[in-house]
């Protein structure tokens, strides 16, 4: 059977962000940044105080850090060096939902349950150390309420977390307590931090001349150093929670697919955008294509990026994955339509959050000229997919134009783990000056 034509091209044209959208969604992101800033209920950008600015590269000392961004956590401890320079000295790692064998995600867990497992992490990383003092910083990358460094109460879980009794918790004070009952007074919770702010932290201690950090992975969100300029305040770090961004126009795809998700109508953004969604709309797409839009084959974003790195003519991946899901053959040139359709939902990704990042980028400069810069971006989508990193630059130039090769993004992996050290380590320091 082949794919009905006229179909695929709606389809394909549904996915896709012409230069006018793409400047569209970046001054609608502008706008959004400046009404959250003044406070309006109209903006659908949460742009929380993270209570940090940039680290200055000296940071010194051994400092623990648990990243706590997505299914799998880990405990690291890092030794700061100064001039940007650091060790890794322990890392343990583990998920958080095995199956037949435990999950701490779903709505069957509690929050003690959960954090027993975190404190029993930290206990591994440290080889059961109870004497010697530690401070941790934490990277919790869920949107958070936070009032101090310390205390943040998780405002509502997404990624489809569910576990009872964190929403509305000080997110350090599960964990301190869960520390407590492990016997690891030693160890004291002084920072958390979202996972962009984290990477931000990173990659502005490494790099320098970087002041957006953003993940881009199973989900999706930025941060920046908001200027404040004009006013007495003092920058800082600003977690937009942009996965949450709402004025975008989903396709009938997005709208289905949001219906079915754990909490329609929140998290517009990250659910065109983010890898947790890419491979739902890849099979729901594929679905109909194949004419039995009521099965779904559980398609992930591992086997887009499969299909894409297969330049072949024949498209041979996409066929090989198609056959092993469904069961059906596809002629070549449908194999080949099943690959612009993976690119299609990929480069569609790429633009707008392209386009977000030159929204902030428009913000922070404000009247003045855009400065040579580095956005931060971690993540195995941004690390991995075939097509990103040209496909953000084209949207750069279409929006930025002669000033396109002032600003670029760099990959900072496993930048939530040395983020939350630092951002342990200004903390201290804070609290010594």
């Amino acid at each position: 059977m082949a794919f009905d034509r006229g179909k695929f091209d709606e389809i394909i044209a549904a996915f896709t962000v012409d230069p006018a959208h793409l400047r569209e969604v970046a001054a609608d992101f502008r706008h959004d940044m400046r009404l959250g800033l003044a406070g309006s209920p109209d903006s659908s950008l949460r742009m929380l105080p993270s209570y940090l600015g940039l680290p200055t590269g000296e940071e010194r000392g051994d400092y623990l850090a648990l990243d706590f961004g997505g299914t799998n956590v880990r405990v690291l401890l890092y030794r700061l060096e100064g001039n940007g320079t650091y060790e890794t000295l322990t890392q343990v790692a583990k998920p958080l939902k095995v199956d037949r064998s435990y999950d701490y995600v779903g709505a069957g867990a509690t929050a003690e349950q959960l954090f027993d497992f975190l404190a029993a992490l930290v206990d591994e990383a440290i080889g059961g150390d109870q004497k010697t003092p530690y401070l941790l910083g934490h990277t919790f990358s869920f949107p958070s309420a936070q009032t101090n460094i310390y205390d943040a109460r998780l405002i509502i879980w997404t990624k489809e977390f569910a576990v009872r009794g964190v929403e509305g918790a000080v997110v350090n004070d599960l964990l301190k307590d869960a520390l407590v009952r492990r016997g690891l007074t030693n160890v004291t919770p002084n920072a958390v931090v979202n996972d962009a702010v984290a990477v931000l932290l990173s990659a502005a201690y490494i790099n320098g001349d970087t002041e957006i950090g953003a993940i881009y992975a199973t989900g999706h969100n930025t941060c920046y150093l908001e200027p404040y300029a004009g006013s007495a305040a003092q920058p800082t770090i600003l977690n937009m929670e942009s996965g949450g961004f709402q004025k975008l126009t989903p396709n009938r795809f997005d709208t289905a697919l949001d219906e079915a998700s754990e909490k329609p109508g929140e998290q517009r953004l990250e659910k065109m955008v983010a890898g947790r969604y890419m491979g739902v709309l890849f099979d729901m797409v594929l679905a109909e294509l194949l004419g039995t839009p009521e099965r779904r084959r559980g398609f992930g974003s591992v086997d887009i990026g499969r299909i894409l790195e297969d330049q072949s003519e024949r498209a041979h991946a996409a066929a090989d994955i198609v056959r092993t899901a469904t069961g059906r053959t596809l002629a070549a040139e449908d194999a080949v339509l099943v690959r612009e359709l993976a690119r299609a939902i990929v480069v569609r990704s790429v633009r707008l959050i392209a386009a977000t990042f030159v929204g902030t980028v428009w913000q922070t400069a404000g009247a003045g000229k855009i400065r040579r810069q580095h956005i931060a971006v971690d993540g195995s989508l941004y690390e991995k997919m075939p097509y990103v990193g040209e496909n953000m630059r084209r949207a750069f130039s279409e929006l930025l134009g002669e000033d396109a090769p002032l600003v670029d993004t760099i990959f900072a992996g496993g930048g939530s783990g040395l983020g939350a050290a630092l951002a342990a380590a200004m903390t201290e320091q804070a609290g010594r000056g």
